[in-house]
């Protein structure tokens, strides 16, 4: 209680500070690594770190000595194995994106990104292809990227249209889009094994709904008997839905600015005119 009573109030304020920034930089560095390979190596050295601990408490000494030697190496090891999410973070740091927000820039590439969506949609549904796109959100998809064939190219209706061409090789599967991006094609997803789905529904529906019940992900399916669009989210798949209820779910969910909306309206309007 000594130590409380002769706290003052300026450093009663400072350690609050001090706590709330460290607690505020560990929660940009999780989100950071969220949906990466770092997020299993971070599991396994905390089972390192709570094994050392067991090992210090039980005074196991051989297992005690063989972490404080894993350890002593431990420093050099991190940076090697988080080269890639460490690199990112530099850049991000470096451009001032770190502890910031979203950007403008960031907003207007979220309504670019659902345009190109569309633009796609529009013309597969035309021609009936078959088309399964997939949007990671706050749960990571890595281990359905891993799947499938990894690409990292930026989002655009032409190569959406190639890539679910059929007869090529990626045209079976799944598209997953992360952070505007094309994370990866020909990607597997679990299949619902809801009984009350209906039964017209092929594979392509069951597993657009199958990740949505797995995970927070918004998947958009194009079928190819029919080329109507459906949108599944939380496990239940929206039908037949229109362009512009598509739009405007796809905009509600991806959280972008009002403004950027009016933006997408208006180019829209330009190129419809």
């Amino acid at each position: 209680m000594d130590f409380f009573s002769e706290l003052t109030w300026t450093e009663t304020i400072k350690n609050i500070i001090d706590i709330l920034i460290v607690s505020y930089v560990i929660y940009k560095l999780l989100v950071l690594i969220r949906g990466t390979k770092a997020v299993q190596l971070l599991k396994g050295i905390f089972v390192l770190v709570l094994t050392w601990a067991i090992s210090t408490w039980l005074d196991l000494y051989t297992l005690k000595w063989l972490m404080n030697q894993m350890f002593t190496i431990g420093v050099i090891a991190v940076v090697i194995i988080f080269q890639p999410e460490l690199r990112r973070a530099l850049e991000q740091l470096g451009r001032g994106k770190l502890f910031a927000g979203r950007s403008l820039a960031e907003e207007d590439e979220t309504g670019r990104v659902i345009g190109e969506i569309i633009k796609a949609i529009n013309y597969m549904s035309r021609r009936k292809i078959g088309a399964l796109l997939v949007f990671e959100r706050s749960t990571g998809l890595m281990e359905y990227t891993e799947s499938g064939i990894a690409m990292d190219s930026r989002v655009s209706s032409e190569l959406l249209i190639n890539i679910f061409v059929p007869n090529t090789p990626l045209h079976d599967g799944a598209v997953i889009i992360r952070e505007g991006n094309i994370a990866a094609a020909a990607c597997y997803l679990p299949l619902s094994e809801n009984p009350f789905i209906s039964k017209e529904l092929g594979t392509r529906h069951r597993a657009a709904i199958g990740i949505s019940e797995v995970c927070d992900a918004i998947s958009i399916v194009v079928s190819e008997e029919t080329g109507q669009v459906s949108l599944a989210i939380n496990g239940q798949v929206v039908r037949d839905i229109k362009e512009e209820s598509l739009i405007s779910k796809l905009f509600e969910e991806l959280k972008p600015k009002t403004r950027e909306r009016r933006l997408f309206w208006k180019r829209k309007g330009e190129q419809n005119g």
